[in-house]
């Protein structure tokens, strides 16, 4: 039986991807039965099924292949998921009914579980005339705040958190409203945000010239293309968002560029993909074909790579043929074209056994040998599937070998290609791969470098106490079980040590052989200049890379973990400070202050009153009970249910923010209301509001969707929106990949 490479790893298998009842009884007895579950339903589709299941086991076997988290939980399930992580959806149309029913489209697609992203250009801006019925447009935001709401409603409903990406063009009339939009920390929680930047854009910030800003040919506003690109580069500083998609560069190398335009990614940004598009991604664990590793002969196996990529390309074009897709229109493109996006992870762990140092020149030459070679095997077994099984159906081989991403490839295979044709369109992808990293033993997640090269992690236990546990990366451990306490060497880094043109050497080294693109986060630190931070996207620019995502913490953002430069070990409790729960409930004083609110539904004909009384601990004012009330005999019931359970949850202590979440999330099927500009999705979530309101006023909260002003013991103070994980709680939410993951559990938004 196999071992787990280390317990998280075990945790976050039987936590995410070993299949289970309903009640919880495993069926999956163990990881070698998740493994034979997943080869014998991807074998399905081949005429020698028993063969090729043995095939795609032992590509399994040990973690040297990972596919994505949707195929590893889902395959051979018999549940009707879809296999596919993410989707581009339908181009949105501009008249109401069309929008309307693009948003039905993306509710069916999440509640399947897909990530999904679309482009919001086509929305006409707000102030322009809507023809037919004399009244202005509300612009693209306002339908961003609908589908927000949308994918909050399918998160109440039990599903997996949404996660969406909204893109807008550079040359929109509504752009500088779309660029400060998550300025304000309670809009569109549920998008990541980015700018589609042109070429001609990127030459008028350079020639600092004028910008129009234009709708179907309309000019509504001229601006400073340079203005413009520093309001973006600004909140982006301030924010971490909106990120930069370069389309141009993404769409003049598209292999496809000849039968589809792309104007959208999924949610983190690795698979620029066209209406209806889907995402299929899985994983060569490079530290599992590494020879000799930490010898001054080690090097990557690169014939155990390029038999492991050819079977990784049969499972994942199997992986289209079994899958369940939400919309007939996926199912379609899926397969007119047969997209895959085979990437890697486990990079920087494995430049740390070859003795590299990450983001180094030599690091980055080796990583684009080592992605050639991936890229070259790729489309060499993609060409014997098309002699096998066919071209995918849109194959024209004089437009396909005329594209950007194939003027670089190989003669001999660009040959192959014009002979036989080629099984997949495009073939290469460096997915966010936080949790299935976790998965195979805390390797490097993508092509990140090492977060950290250890921390400690809480266990919650049975009983109801934690345990700490170190959670130590995995060339780390190897090398501490090879040589003990010898100290690391001068190569080995960190994310927190790197510069931030380290990290675009490595991103642009890497897109050099990946025909889609890379979801990577560009560490920056909290002290970096502006003119330095701009700095940052036009050397991505100037390097060839296809988008831009930084993180920069701050007291907007939050620190991610407080991390030396010099040590190997982080604590939790040295980054962020514990919450505390009581076991008895708080005593309540004889006499308490606190504020009512008056809350006015439509629907109903006599207002809610809530009332928050507040107790002062250790100095500090934080929420102790509510009431609730109201004239109208039909609220009576739920009113004082929910007073009883509020005052109760207030009274044990700890962090109860989630409680303002969680009423804020509760969707009425018979429809919200707009309540001073802002859509309201029930009366529920109107009390969570008020609750909101009034922790901010007394210090608890920071403001609006951000974290807690101070930590819930009243003795310690938090610094910055660190918000707890929403799966396990703990202080370990990081930027990994252009997506905030946890550390401590896996959790990540786009997974």
């Amino acid at each position: 039986m196999t071992h787990f490479p280390a317990a998280i790893a075990q945790q976050i298998w039987d936590m995410k991807y070993r299949l289970k009842e309903a009640d919880g009884t495993a069926i999956d007895r163990n990881i070698e039965d998740t493994w034979r579950r997943i080869a014998k339903d991807l074998a399905s589709a081949e005429d020698d099924a028993e063969h090729w299941e043995e095939k795609f086991y032992e590509a399994l076997e040990g973690f040297k292949f990972l596919p994505a988290g949707r195929i590893t939980a889902g395959a051979g399930s018999k549940r009707e998921v879809t296999l596919f992580n993410c989707f581009v959806m339908g181009t949105i149309p501009d008249e109401i009914g069309g929008i309307f029913e693009m948003l039905k489209e993306a509710a069916l697609t999440m509640q399947q579980g897909g990530g999904i992203g679309y482009d919001f250009s086509t929305i006409r801006p707000k102030g322009a005339l809507v023809r037919g019925v004399a009244a202005d447009a509300s612009g693209p935001l306002s339908f961003m705040d609908v589908w927000d709401a949308m994918c909050r409603t399918i998160m109440s409903a039990g599903s997996r958190r949404g996660a969406m990406m909204a893109t807008l063009r550079c040359d929109h009339p509504d752009i500088e409203d779309f660029i400060k939009a998550k300025s304000d920390a309670a809009r569109l929680r549920m998008f990541n945000v980015s700018v589609l930047i042109t070429d001609a854009f990127m030459a008028a910030v350079k020639d600092d010239n004028e910008w129009d800003l234009i709708f179907e040919g309309k000019t509504y506003k001229t601006v400073s293309a340079k203005g413009l690109w520093n309001k973006i580069m600004q909140s982006t500083y301030d924010y971490a968002e909106p990120g930069v998609i370069f389309i141009d560069r993404i769409n003049q190398a598209n292999n496809l560029n000849y039968c589809e335009k792309i104007a959208a990614t999924n949610p983190c940004g690795e698979q620029p993909l066209p209406p209806y598009g889907a995402c299929l991604l899985g994983s060569i664990n490079l530290t599992q074909i590494v020879k000799n590793p930490f010898e001054p002969d080690a090097e990557l196996d690169l014939c155990l790579l390029d038999g492991l990529v050819t079977i990784a390309v049969r499972m994942m074009d199997n992986t289209i043929d079994v899958s369940n897709f939400p919309l007939d229109a996926q199912a379609n493109e899926a397969a007119n074209k047969r997209r895959i996006g085979l990437g890697v992870t486990g990079l920087a762990d494995a430049l740390l056994m070859v003795g590299i140092r990450y983001g180094s020149e030599e690091a980055a030459e080796l990583t684009k040998s080592w992605l050639h070679k991936i890229a070259r095997s790729a489309y060499l077994a993609s060409v014997e599937l098309a002699k096998e099984k066919g071209a995918f159906p849109l194959f024209d081989a004089e437009p396909y070998l005329a594209s950007g991403s194939m003027l670089n490839m190989d003669d001999d295979v660009k040959a192959q290609i014009k002979q036989h044709g080629i099984r997949n369109a495009l073939l290469t992808s460096i997915a966010p791969t936080g949790t299935i990293s976790l998965y195979a033993g805390n390797i490097s997640s993508g092509i990140e470098p090492v977060f950290a090269y250890a921390y400690a992690r809480k266990v919650l236990q049975k009983d109801g106490s934690h345990t700490e546990e170190e959670i130590t990366d995995y060339a780390v451990q190897m090398w501490r079980n090879k040589f003990g306490d010898k100290k690391l060497p001068q190569y080995f880094v960190n994310a927190q040590t790197l510069a931030p043109l380290d990290h675009i050497r490595m991103q642009a080294a890497a897109q050099s052989w990946i025909d889609s693109s890379i979801s990577k986060t560009i560490n920056c630190p909290a002290e970096i200049d502006f003119d330095s931070f701009k700095d940052v996207y036009n050397e991505a620019y100037k390097a060839g890379c296809k988008g831009c995502t930084t993180y920069r913490p701050n007291a907007v953002t939050g620190s991610i973990l407080s991390v030396s430069e010099t040590s190997e070990y982080v604590s939790e409790t040295e980054s962020s400070a514990e919450v505390i729960y009581t076991s008895e409930p708080i005593d309540r004083p004889q006499s308490l202050k606190g504020r009512t609110y008056k809350l006015k539904w439509p629907d109903s004909e006599h207002a809610i009153y809530l009332t928050v009384n507040d107790v002062i601990l250790n100095g500090y004012l934080r929420p102790f009970e509510v009431f609730i009330n109201s004239k109208n005999m039909e609220h009576f019931a739920w009113t004082v249910a929910l007073t009883r359970m509020i005052s109760a949850v207030f009274r044990r202590g700890g962090d109860v923010s989630f409680v303002v979440e969680e009423l804020k999330a509760v969707f009425d099927p018979r429809g919200g209301a707009w309540i001073n500009g802002k859509y309201i999705p029930s009366i529920l979530a109107a009390i969570g509001g008020a609750i909101e309101t009034h922790m901010i006023a007394i210090g608890f909260l920071e403001g609006e969707g951000l974290g807690l002003k101070q930590d819930p013991r009243g003795d310690v103070v938090r610094v910055g929106n660190v918000n707890t994980c929403p799966s396990c709680g703990q202080y370990e939410m990081r930027m990994v990949e252009g997506c905030m993951t946890c550390a401590s559990c896996g959790y990540s938004k786009c997974s």
